[in-house]
């Protein structure tokens, strides 16, 4: 928005140009002047607009799959949201989060490379608390993990996992993996310090305790779909795939549906004039001899090969063959 100037600016630079305090010529230089930005190569841009807007929705998605599966395994109130979706180089990821720390470290294949669900301790271990019977508040002081506390998180991180899945089950389908569990940010080397990172920061409050859950993309792991981040792939090229208990309750309404079924006689061609001389009794001779099956059609379809005949006291058609013609086609789920 370009800034207005109140009539008491004006009188004041015009009174300042006319004493000589200010240089008309200096100010046009200014504007002439081209404003040039440094570019900091250890901060390359690999991730475009579009890819993180395509982030933020996939991970707020994420956000409500995890808040469901915390308030149902915490039974407290539990509300996390997406704070923020940047893209930095490893190491400032690093610095950026405490000395000890909670890091879930995981695959997902397809994607090959591991990637990072850290999560701040204030809220890891008021889960744990809350999980041991507690009210889930944070300790004061936190120190190492006991061989109890490490499993119980890793169980319960695990699980979580599974929402991450669901939530990018509409880009691609993922089998994410805890790999190990650390707590210690100087141990861990997933990547080169300079490699840059996608991180969606979201915040989370279990019960009265807040802290963040981060989650650590290394561009180069899902480098491979960054096509298919884009809105447009998203809006024109993703098909939606149908679960298979609709697929299920599909065909069962299928095999209920009434189709209409034909025996042809035969055909035969006849001019206008036959056709306006034609009365009761006249005989029109068929294309078909007396030793041909009838053709049984479903729809306009022909499927079978039959002979006529009567079953108690109606007409009827008796199936001799099959023919290939009209065998069903395929169908996409």
């Amino acid at each position: 928005m370009v800034d207005v100037l109140s009539q008491n600016e004006i009188d004041a630079l015009l009174a300042a140009l006319s004493s000589g305090e200010m240089d008309a010529e200096e100010l046009k230089k200014e504007e002439t002047q081209k404003k040039v930005r440094a570019y900091d190569f250890k901060r390359a841009v690999r991730f475009s607009k579009d890819h993180i807007r395509s982030l933020t929705r996939i991970h707020e998605n994420f956000a409500r799959f995890l808040t469901t599966y915390f308030s149902a395994q915490l039974r407290t109130f539990v509300q996390i949201s997406v704070v923020q979706v940047e893209q930095l180089p490893y190491d400032e990821f690093i610095r950026s989060i405490p000395k000890m720390t909670i890091l879930n470290i995981f695959e997902a294949e397809p994607l090959e490379g591991r990637m990072v669900l850290e999560v701040h301790p204030n809220v890891a271990f008021a889960m744990l608390d809350r999980l041991l019977g507690g009210v889930g508040s944070a300790p004061t002081k936190i120190g190492p993990l006991t061989e109890i506390e490490t499993i119980i998180m890793e169980k319960i991180f695990s699980r979580a996992l599974e929402s991450l899945q669901e939530a990018w089950r509409t880009v691609i389908d993922l089998q994410p993996r805890l790999e190990a569990l650390e707590t210690n940010p100087q141990f861990m080397q997933i990547v080169s310090p300079n490699e840059t990172i996608a991180l969606i920061s979201l915040s989370t409050k279990i019960g009265d305790t807040t802290g963040m859950i981060n989650l650590c993309i290394p561009h180069v792991v899902i480098e491979p779909i960054m096509p298919k981040l884009s809105v447009h792939h998203w809006f024109v090229s993703q098909k939606k795939s149908r679960a298979p208990e609709e697929v299920q309750a599909l065909e069962q309404r299928v095999t209920k549906a009434t189709l209409p079924i034909v025996a042809e006689l035969g055909t035969s061609r006849i001019s206008v004039q036959e056709f306006l001389s034609l009365a009761v009794g006249d005989v029109i001779v068929l294309h078909k001899s007396t030793d041909e099956g009838l053709q049984i059609k479903v729809g306009d379809i022909v499927k079978f090969i039959g002979s006529p005949g009567t079953v108690q006291g109606r007409m009827a058609v008796q199936i001799d063959e099959v023919v290939s013609e009209g065998v069903e086609e395929g169908y996409d789920e």
